[in-house]
């Protein structure tokens, strides 16, 4: 897979939580994805399409991909989250390290600005 299209599916990933589109954004999974977070390890695409479904319910952050590294089928970004609580601004960094497989991710680990596996 070359660079430019696994850039390609990473900004089709945060176009699709951007836009709260559930559909879209499992279509870009593959069946086995695993999603680790500081506190979660999701695997596979039923148990996504749940935790996603869920998530699109709440109040979310807009993603912004900023420093995006790709090497082969791996991709290495910050995400910029900014959210709205109360009528005030809240900005935090996200680190994003994905896997592709097929043009799809197989795996990606997100960690939030504090989470010990960043410090």
């Amino acid at each position: 897979m070359n660079d430019s299209a696994v850039a390609a599916a990473i900004d089709e990933h945060v176009r699709a939580f951007n836009d709260r589109d559930v559909d879209a954004l499992m279509a870009g999974f593959t069946d086995d994805a695993v999603w680790i977070t500081g506190t979660t390890v999701v695997r596979g695409r039923a148990a996504l399409a749940e935790l996603f479904a869920a998530a699109m319910a709440d109040l979310l952050p807009t993603l912004t991909v900023q420093n995006l590294l790709v090497g082969g089928d791996r991709a290495a970004c910050q995400l910029v989250e900014t959210l709205r609580v109360d009528g005030e601004r809240r900005v935090c960094s996200v680190a994003g390290f994905y896997r592709l497989r097929d043009g799809r991710i197989a795996s990606a680990k997100i960690y939030r600005e504090g989470s010990a596996e960043v410090e």
